[in-house]
């Protein structure tokens, strides 16, 4: 049997316009490299002479990247067996992937300008583990976008009995733009401020104009004392960074659309660009996490994402964004939207938490005003050892960061929470970056304990939750000793009480 591809017995090729699309990019990637190396190469060599050279260079590294990527084109195909999907790949160092189809969890369609435009997507088929080295994806670029959607919709369509009184299928959340008014709260402004501010430098250095750029810079503010000038650089970096905040957002997040397809699947689309489709399975998922940033949270507003298997939150996951279901939106709708997702009447997130001991909210003042006068204590000792001047700027800070420090603190203590809600185990810590994770108690496989001298003499514990979903370890910080003995005993049943020891009636 011959496939579209050309191949027999099924196998199919990736779509020949991806040399197209390799060598509209490699262009762009010359035009943007061949302006600093012109003016480079322009003041050692005649102009005409300097331009052949970039030129020649740009035709070459396009013409290199379309070669490389039509070995690739031609070594690669992919089939879609009754069992198993397969990829083969490699000239010199030939790879064959294979992964059993019960054992997929995810197809992810992405699709940037370029792909858009000519109809076509990059497709991601993961099992949902991490075995390191890929081997636990297969990566599809390009293929057709009607083809990305076979292959979604024959991977990921398993019958499913929803249960009663479920949720039903369809959508779960739609693209309100309002929700773009809470981009600019959070700390990704200010670094596009700094990236702004650098980027303006690095240009005009490759254009040999930074000094002429400081020096209009310096007329400007030549009357301006040197607090103010500061303050207004600061305030337009930020002001930069905050135009970059909502063109990142709307790239992000426009067209936003959270469904729950046939047979189980929960789809995240968005992009305005680039268009991605992202799913997870719900067989995976094992609760849900509400995310509130400190300037999100200062509007009452927090963002959803999935606590799933194959789906971590560590620092070295290339595809983290696969975990959000829902941006910042006001905290009401998000409660509302992660109970959908869960098939709740009632999000387990919003539900009342027990409270922890105040000896947990002495340790965290000790630790913010400890982080506090650290800096204090030194600029102090170099301004007696050195200036005056580090000493007054000692009790300037003295003056802001221990107030900052016990308003932390405070709020630390008072985000602590635990609780058992139904068939979820809920905890809530944090404050510059505040979280309440909801996790199915049957997908806690383990307990971890951990008393350090100073919560022992406070009569405190830290518990972990192990599951195999999100970031594998989900705490109880600083919980009282027997409150939080008797909290995991209760929300995994059998678990822990083989490790307590419970006191007879008759002791003292």
């Amino acid at each position: 049997m011959t496939g579209p591809g050309g191949h027999r017995d099924g196998w199919l090729r990736l779509d020949r316009r991806t040399l197209l699309v390799t060598a509209l990019a490699m262009a762009g990637v010359a035009a943007g490299g061949s302006v600093p190396v012109f003016l480079g190469l322009a003041g050692a060599l005649p102009a005409p002479r300097a331009l052949g050279l970039v030129l020649a260079g740009a035709v070459l590294l396009v013409a290199g990247a379309v070669g490389a990527d039509y070995v690739r084109w031609r070594r690669t195909r992919y089939r879609l067996g009754a069992d198993r999907a397969e990829l083969h790949t490699g000239l010199f160092l030939v790879k064959r992937r294979s992964l059993a189809r019960e054992r997929i969890r995810s197809v992810d369609l992405t699709a940037h300008p370029l792909l858009r435009l000519l109809g076509l997507v990059k497709v991601r088929i993961g099992t949902g583990e991490h075995t390191g080295g890929g081997e636990s994806t297969l990566e599809l670029d390009p293929v057709t976008r009607a083809e990305g959607e076979r292959l979604r919709r024959e991977l990921l369509d398993r019958a499913r009995d929803p249960g009663p009184g479920s949720h039903p299928d369809g959508e779960l959340a739609a693209l309100d733009p309002g929700w773009i008014r809470y981009a600019p709260l959070s700390f990704v402004a200010p670094l596009l401020g700094g990236a702004a501010a650098g980027s303006v430098m690095q240009v005009s250095d490759w254009f040999g104009a930074q000094r002429q750029v400081i020096d209009w810079m310096g007329d400007r503010f030549a009357d301006t004392p040197l607090v103010w000038t500061v303050v207004a650089l600061a305030a337009a970096a930020l002001l930069a960074g905050v135009v970059g905040s909502l063109g990142l957002w709307v790239e992000m997040w426009w067209n936003y659309r959270l469904e729950r397809e046939p047979g189980g699947t929960l789809r995240v689309r968005r992009g305005l660009l680039t268009s991605r489709s992202l799913s997870v399975e719900e067989r995976r998922l094992r609760g849900v996490e509400l995310v509130e940033p400190l300037g999100v949270r200062t509007c009452r507003a927090a963002r959803v994402d999935a606590i799933a298997t194959g789906i971590t939150a560590g620092k070295d996951d290339r595809h983290g964004d696969h975990r959000t279901l829902l941006p910042a939106v006001p905290r009401a709708l998000a409660d509302e939207v992660a109970a959908r997702v869960l098939r709740e009447s009632a999000a387990p997130t919003g539900a009342p938490l027990t409270g922890h001991p105040r000896a947990a909210r002495a340790r965290r003042l000790r630790w913010s005003l400890t982080a506090a006068l650290v800096p204090v204590v030194a600029l102090a000792v170099l301004g007696a050892v050195l200036t005056d001047v580090l000493l007054y700027v000692a009790g300037v800070c003295a003056l802001v960061l221990v107030p900052l420090a016990v308003v932390l603190a405070l709020d630390a203590y008072r985000a602590l929470g635990h609780g058992i809600t139904g068939g979820y185990l809920v905890t809530r810590s944090g404050t510059v970056r505040r979280t309440t994770a909801a996790l199915q108690r049957p997908g806690v496989i383990g307990w971890t304990v951990r008393q350090s001298y100073f919560q022992r003499r406070a009569g405190l514990l830290t518990l972990t939750a192990t599951t195999a979903a999100g970031s594998g370890a989900y705490h109880v910080y600083d919980a009282g000793q027997s409150e939080g003995l008797g909290f995991a005993a209760a929300a995994v049943p059998g678990l822990l009480e083989p490790f307590l020891e419970r006191s007879e009636p008759g002791d003292a």
